[in-house]
């Protein structure tokens, strides 16, 4: 019996999909009425079609082919037309393959939205709402415009971030490294000299006898370390996934001294950006606040938007349904306020976004400068420590003998 992949929207409105055996595409599609779903799309399911589940793209591709997209329907160039030459010109042939089954799609008379949310690694809700915005007002070509300015500053912002946090984690992984030199190697030439010269451990200062039973623990059982923390990886990968461990993860990272402001922050510079294209594309409030909730990325924030959108849905104002939660500061209300005011809630969130966009860029920097002699003064007090430690048995061994010769 044939494998039939569909896709259905559970009563969020969200996009799911699944596989099934059937006989046929009719059997399957009053199978899955008679369950109450109905189905957006049945395909058959083969390696063409699990290719199309897991591909991913990179994001500077998915921006590059928006802008180009863009370029050519506001050229006038046709909708099936424009695909198909960008299927020749992008780069990645994953993304090629990706492209022409969306063309073939469309030349069947599917729409581009309906198209792209077979491919949810590669364009996300908020990728489709706006393209199906764009279809409905008729202004596809400045949507694409809009979609791939979004993603470039999205691309500018996480470019930030690493490239800010590479500096300190060379200077900790440095760190780490020299430690574990000084402990498997170093230090057991010191205990080598020790036992060459008679001398006691149990005599040494409880810092040079810690010193030496982590040096024996790491020499003689650094398999069952590595085991241990294998295992110990695997495990937290798996927990982080669980509702409960995201929501536990989430909670620290807004929580965490210096980098939870700077977390929540680069949160709402994605709130205030995702919202302001959204509503900049005409899709209404309620839509565009479920988007929202399920690209910020935290849960928390989620729950607060989602909170929000249900008070909005009962008439309060945006702004009225924010300015009690501890994670939108004065400032993001106050503005919101004005934009609903000026009925330009759009425009302000832009202008929120590329404010929170600054103020990420400062603290950025601030954190990077303050990070970089931290580490360093780091890297030599636990140098120090072991250096002192080891030595020190040798001074005391250096005294006793000219105390001995002086009397």
């Amino acid at each position: 019996m044939p494998i039939y992949t569909y896709s259905y929207r559970d009563i969020h409105g969200t996009l799911l999909e699944d596989k099934v055996h059937a006989p046929n595409k009719h059997e399957l599609t009053l199978i899955l009425k008679k369950k109450g779903i109905n189905p957006v799309e049945i395909q058959l399911f083969d390696k063409r079609s699990k290719r199309h589940l897991d591909s991913k793209v990179k994001m500077q591709d998915v921006s590059v082919f928006c802008r180009q997209f863009s370029t050519m329907l506001d050229a006038g160039v046709p909708l099936v037309k424009a695909l198909d030459i960008l299927a020749k010109q992008v780069s990645d042939k994953k993304f090629a393959l990706i492209i022409q089954d969306m063309k073939k799609k469309v030349e069947e008379g599917e729409s581009l939205s309906n198209t792209m949310q077979l491919f949810p690694n590669v364009f996300n809700p908020l990728f489709v709402g706006l393209i199906r915005a764009g279809e409905v007002g008729g202004v596809l070509d400045k949507v694409l415009a809009s979609l791939s300015e979004f993603l470039e500053k999205e691309i500018h912002l996480r470019r930030k971030v690493k490239s800010s946090m590479t500096y300190p984690m060379i200077v900790l992984s440095a760190s780490i490294g020299v430690v574990i030199f000084l402990v498997s190697y170093v230090v057991p030439k010191f205990v080598e000299l020790f036992d060459n010269m008679n001398m006691e451990h149990s005599q040494f200062p409880k810092t040079t006898q810690f010193i030496i039973n982590l040096s024996d623990i790491i020499n003689n059982h650094w398999v069952s370390i590595i085991i241990s923390l294998f295992g110990l990886a695997i495990i937290y990968n798996k927990w982080k996934k669980t509702r409960s461990g995201k929501s536990t993860l989430d909670y620290l990272k807004l929580k965490l001294p210096v980098f939870g402001n700077l977390t929540l922050k680069v949160i709402l510079a994605r709130y205030s950006r995702t919202l302001s294209t959204l509503l900049g594309a005409g899709v209404p409030i309620l839509q565009a606040m479920e988007t929202v909730a399920g690209t910020v990325n935290n849960t928390h924030l989620s729950k607060t938007i989602l909170d929000s959108r249900k008070r909005i849905m009962s008439g309060e104002s945006l702004s009225s349904t924010i300015e009690d939660s501890e994670y939108f500061p004065p400032i993001l209300v106050h503005m919101i306020l004005v934009g609903e005011e000026s009925g330009s809630l759009d425009f302000m969130l832009k202008k929120v976004a590329d404010f929170y966009d600054d103020e990420v860029d400062t603290a950025l920097a601030s954190l990077t400068s303050a990070l970089e002699p931290i580490l360093i003064l780091f890297l030599a007090f636990i140098v120090g420590f072991i250096v002192i430690a080891m030595f020190t048995p040798s001074l005391q061994v250096m005294n006793g003998l000219s105390e001995g010769a002086m009397g």
